[in-house]
């Protein structure tokens, strides 16, 4: 199994203090001045979206890291989230604060659903029945136009606070204060007793069984969490772009999702967050080179995975801690 890692850097000691220096607060402090030292509203945007991706990334990763479930429908979870939230505040009229809530356990409901049935499954046969519910649910939206506007998308409510829209930097907000939340929450949860358990389930599920673990409610409820907090991002980045089309529970999208696991390391809450970074950012460094993009996010997907086999934090914070071993 990959190393669970849950920094992207190992805390270095305070020699002056003998203390540990925090970095994690530390660039959470400096992620929070990000809109001040960048007021472009572009760079805003794109942060935004390097956060959305960061939750969905953590959320496909406790899956994947843990119980070894490989899910490509990860969009479709997240498509759920914001039509279901979309419809609710549009057509039923109800408030976004109530909308979103409404629309996670819509989509952890599903889930279980989900869950219930394709969870015996395992290895490409579960991908591909996940790949099969995110079809399918492409194919209704796409063709239920008074539930998605069809393929054009539909508007959605935007999110008012005090009664003023909120801006990008107010989003900004939002996001980063989930981010944290889910991190923390993430770290928690693989450093209790039922993340080992979870452990457990990926490095060897007979034995877990033998020795009494439940591994398919473990499954169900990872699996669970995971969906809604794809829904509840799904959500809010309805409400975020005021626009949601069905394009959002494409493959491509929930490729994108595991190349994050993937390239950042699998299992690894700060290597979701760097692999997210990475291929949300990509797209905009390239954006000169439209015909060679999918050529060279391929080559680092590939190269990643043949020089950095369990992912690049994990790889990372391997080989830092050789080096300081060496050290006299």
């Amino acid at each position: 199994m990959a190393e669970i890692t849950e920094h992207a850097l190992p805390a270095a000691p305070d020699v002056a203090r003998g203390r540990r220096i925090p970095w994690p607060w530390l660039l959470v402090a400096l992620a929070a001045l990000l809109p001040v030292v960048v007021p472009n509203a572009y760079f805003t945007a794109v942060a935004n979206l390097v956060l959305i991706n960061c939750v969905l990334a953590i959320s496909l990763s406790i899956v994947l890291g843990t119980t070894g479930q490989l899910s490509l429908g990860h969009a479709a979870f997240f498509a759920l989230g914001a039509y279901a939230s979309a419809n609710l505040s549009g057509t039923w009229q109800w408030p976004v604060l109530l909308s979103v809530p409404a629309a996670t356990l819509t989509v952890g409901l599903a889930g279980w659903l989900v869950a219930r049935l394709f969870l015996r499954l395992s290895g490409y046969y579960l991908a591909v029945a996940t790949l099969g519910v995110g079809v399918l649910l492409g194919i209704v939206l796409r063709n239920e136009q008074r539930l998605s506007g069809g393929p054009d998308g539909m508007p959605v409510a935007t999110l008012d606070l005090f009664g003023q829209t909120v801006s990008e930097r107010g989003w900004y907000g939002i996001f980063l204060t989930l981010l944290v939340l889910v991190v923390l929450g993430a770290r928690n949860l693989l450093r209790s007793p039922a993340g080992r358990a979870l452990r457990s389930l990926h490095d060897a599920e007979t034995a877990a069984m033998t020795s009494g673990v439940d591994t398919a409610g473990y499954k169900i409820k990872v699996f669970v969490i995971s969906c809604a907090l794809a829904g509840t991002m799904g959500a809010l980045y309805a409400h975020y772009a005021a626009f949601i089309t069905p394009s959002a529970t494409s493959l491509v999208r929930s490729v994108e999702y595991v190349m994050m696991v993937v390239i950042g390391g699998i299992g690894s809450v700060a290597g979701a967050i760097v692999g997210a970074i990475i291929v949300t950012l990509l797209p905009q460094a390239l954006s000169g080179m439209e015909h060679y993009e999918t050529l060279l996010i391929g080559s680092i997907l590939l190269g990643s995975i043949l020089l950095l086999p369990n992912g690049l934090v994990p790889e990372l914070t391997r080989r830092w801690h050789s080096f300081r071993s060496r050290r006299p």
